[in-house]
């Protein structure tokens, strides 16, 4: 199999589990969102170094907003310390403050840890296919109100073109 065409049967459920879900994150702060989200990498096997991984995420933080707005963030991090490129999705109990392009506090989180090997590749179909399902509307309803883990792997798993006619 090509690589083009292996990334055409990619999902998001090939890189995320119910285990790199959090659904009533302890954070307050975006750093300490972002170090809770690394811990369940690390837990998971899916890095080598929280402090690594951190620092590259916070580097790419300092480089541009990933408060996409809608209550949503999506920082990265491409680094050596990532073991197996990831997502890892965390909710917050209460609303944190983070830049974002409608300048609103951020309630679901999408962190993707991407292994640098995969940098060009991977990340790039990742990031296509997140922004495409948060291009819609009922996507972030739906994903700032989700209860369960099970809904959230079902959401970020849909398909984005499906409801193209």
């Amino acid at each position: 199999m090509t690589p083009e065409r292996m990334m055409d049967d990619f999902s998001i459920a090939d890189v995320i589990t119910e285990d790199l879900i959090q659904l009533e994150m302890e954070a307050e702060t975006k750093e300490a969102a972002i170090y809770e989200l690394t811990q369940l990498l690390k837990v998971h096997g899916d890095i080598s170094d929280e402090k690594d991984f951190a620092a590259d995420v916070f580097l790419r933080e300092s480089e541009g907003l990933t408060g996409i707005g809608n209550s949503i963030a999506i920082p990265h991090g491409k680094s050596d310390s990532v073991i197996k490129t990831s997502l890892v999705v965390g909710k917050t109990k209460k609303p944190i403050e983070w830049e974002s392009l409608d300048d609103q506090p951020v309630r679901v989180i999408i962190l993707f840890a991407v292994r640098n090997t995969d940098a060009n590749t991977m990340h790039i179909k990742l990031l296509q296919k997140v922004a495409m399902l948060l291009a819609d509307e009922d996507f972030i309803e739906n994903m700032v109100h989700a209860q369960t883990k099970a809904e959230v792997i079902e959401l970020l798993s849909k398909d984005p073109m499906e409801d193209e006619e």
